[in-house]
């Protein structure tokens, strides 16, 4: 339910993350914090946006995921993002659900706790 007070439709979640901007077909890139991240989109710290394009792909290293971003807002060194249906074909096809990304990242840590237990009972 939203309040009076609150006009987002999907709830944000504090973040602090650490992400890689890419443009120019990945010949430029930057580094930026994922603030206030939801399955929609987030808000974007940069030192610097000049020269950004209003579409980008990020980079997510300690998530491993990959989103195209589209700029719907601009304030200072903030942007606020959507995220964009995946058309690059470097991004794996796991990743291009419409699966929320909580719940993929769910699925995806036990599938390596999995794997991790297979691995201790091929070493012993």
């Amino acid at each position: 339910m939203i309040t009076a007070n609150e006009r987002r439709a999907v709830p944000r979640h504090k973040s602090f993350i650490q992400g890689r901007v890419y443009y120019n077909n990945r010949h430029s890139s930057m580094d930026c914090i994922l603030r206030e991240f939801t399955d929609i989109g987030a808000r974007l710290e940069f030192s610097d946006v000049t020269g950004l394009p209003d579409k980008f792909e990020i980079y997510v290293p300690s998530k491993d995921l990959y989103f195209q971003a589209q700029v719907i807002w601009h304030k200072g060194n903030s942007l606020g993002v959507r995220w964009e249906p995946e058309e690059s074909a470097h991004v794996p096809e796991s990743l291009r659900s419409g699966e929320p990304i909580i719940d993929r990242l769910a699925k995806l840590e036990h599938e390596v706790a999995l794997l991790r237990k297979r691995l201790d009972a091929l070493q012993s």
